[in-house]
């Protein structure tokens, strides 16, 4: 009161220009004092992609993002309890995070929380600060190369198509083979053996040279003309697990339009010392329909998909159970099947079993018929496990289309796809996977450019993990599709063991 009175007291006897001058140097401190202010907002600032809550690897990309807020500038700072926090402006609100310093960041703070604080400057000059995102940057890597094929929605369109890798510590995309080598025929169906960028196959459809399978080993590629449909690897790399499907693609006038008809299937066995191809009875019985083999890590049971044979016009009736089968590699025998999951206790349809490579969990597909859960809005991601038995539906579903999944080498991350961005295009989401198989909310593949998103017109189709890149060229690759003639055995190296 003092203070006041005696301010007061001046400002009433000193001389009249004084007071005028002081209130426009009051007003002007004012106005400028306004530009600095900065106010809490009591919510999340609308990110696209939504890297909000998520776990990452610590060799992952930058998360380059958009800031979706009417503002006139944005201001992001990432920090984490080691490092020198990163701060990025911008005008626009594409947040784009230098790479090196990021790099830094979470290979100093890996197991540490990484925080993001954004701001926005409004209209009138106010600087308003959202919520503090909070992720998580885990201990475990994720492999660094992921493999996918790229393809138009339209089905009957393979102009242009390839399988692609990624390096997932940079933005850095490359085609492994693309369909302009080959008269733009199909392939497809790119497996790798335990995650060797060294040891896989592919499969060529469609080609005026046939239908041959490529098998690639040691870097070597090989021809063989064998038609085969999914493909996984025994864990020895002796053998090739095999489906032979007479698939039919029809249409729907509602809805997701497009839809798959497995009328026949059964599954195969390719041994590659041997180059011989046999159908077990136990996996290819008569009556039903068996596709989407998947071994499991120790090489001891072989997962699938079984359902009984049925006519086209009952096409909504077809649901396939979760089944196994037990193989002995010393004798190269199976054993009965056995039933993991009915699909008359479920009421729905088992597609793509994929074990973890620790032999802990299988993760696979429930949609409400058929065997092609992508073109399935239904389609779900659950997992089976094995030590405690039962499976549950995880929390990282949409009420969009969830398939075609892959584990990482270390069992701790899963990609899949999704079209849960639009219900249209199929883009890849990685979910970290912690010790008590809780999945984490997933986080959409990381792009130079956030936007990058908003105008690509090709789905990711079949994402694969593998821990390195790949060293053979497409040259390489297209060589063998030029003749017919099937090249050299195919044969495992002596000194090479799993």
């Amino acid at each position: 009161m003092r203070i006041r009175f005696r301010i007061g007291w001046w400002l009433d006897t000193c001389p009249a220009w004084v007071t005028q001058v002081l209130g426009v140097w009051l007003a002007v401190w004012t106005a400028a004092g306004a530009s600095l202010q900065s106010t809490s907002g009591m919510r999340p600032a609308k990110l696209f992609p939504d890297y909000t809550g998520v776990v990452i690897p610590p060799n992952l990309a930058p998360l380059n993002l958009r800031i979706e807020e009417p503002g006139r500038q944005y201001r992001v700072e990432f920090r984490s309890a080691r490092g020198e926090p990163i701060v990025v402006s911008s005008r626009t609100g594409t947040i784009q995070i230098p790479a090196d310093r990021w790099r830094r960041l979470l290979q100093a703070n890996a197991g540490r929380p990484l925080l993001c604080d954004v701001q926005v400057q409004d209209s009138q000059g106010h600087w308003v600060r959202f919520q503090t995102v909070t992720n998580q940057i885990a201990a475990e890597p994720i492999d660094r190369y992921l493999v996918y094929r790229l393809l138009r929605p339209l089905y009957n369109l393979y102009s242009e198509l390839g399988i692609y890798q990624r390096d997932l510590t940079s933005f850095d995309q490359r085609p492994v083979l693309e369909n302009d080598r080959f008269d733009r025929g199909c392939l497809n169906c790119h497996t790798f053996l335990k995650g060797r960028s060294d040891i896989f196959v592919l499969n060529i459809r469609a080609s005026p040279q046939g239908n041959p399978l490529l098998v690639v080993w040691s870097n070597q590629v090989q021809r063989v003309d064998r038609t085969m449909g999914y493909l996984s690897w025994h864990p020895s790399g002796r053998w090739l697990a095999f489906s032979v499907n007479k698939l039919a693609l029809f249409f729907h006038t509602v809805g997701e339009t497009r839809d798959v008809f497995d009328s026949e299937s059964d599954l195969g066995i390719y041994q590659l010392d041997t180059q011989t191809v046999s159908f077990p009875p136990s996996i290819s019985l008569t009556n039903r329909n068996e596709t989407w083999p998947a071994w499991s890590s120790d090489g001891r049971y072989l997962y699938y998909c079984s359902a009984p044979q049925m006519e086209v016009g009952r096409f909504r009736q077809i649901r396939y159970d979760l089944m196994r089968v037990s193989f002995d590699p010393e004798r190269g025998q199976f054993g009965e099947p056995e039933r993991l999951v009915a699909a008359e206790q479920t009421g729905l349809s088992a597609a793509q079993p994929k074990p973890s490579p620790d032999g802990r969990w299988v993760l696979f597909c429930l949609a409400r018929y058929g065997n092609f859960p992508i073109y399935q809005p239904s389609s779900d991601l659950y997992v089976l496990d094995l030590q405690a038995g039962g499976y549950r539906r995880l929390e990282i579903n949409s009420d969009q289309a969830d398939a075609w999944h892959s584990w990482s080498s270390n069992s701790r991350w899963v990609v899949f796809t999704s079209k849960r961005l639009d219900g249209l295009f199929a883009r890849p989401f990685f979910s970290y996977v912690d010790a008590q198989g809780m999945f984490h909310k997933p986080f959409l593949l990381p792009q130079a450019d956030p936007g990058f998103y908003d105008g690509y017109l090709k789905n990711f189709n079949v994402p694969e993990l593998v821990c390195g890149p790949i060293q053979v060229s497409p040259k390489q690759l297209a060589e063998p599709l030029r003749t017919a003639t099937t090249l050299k055995r195919t044969r495992p190296p002596a000194a090479w063991k799993p």
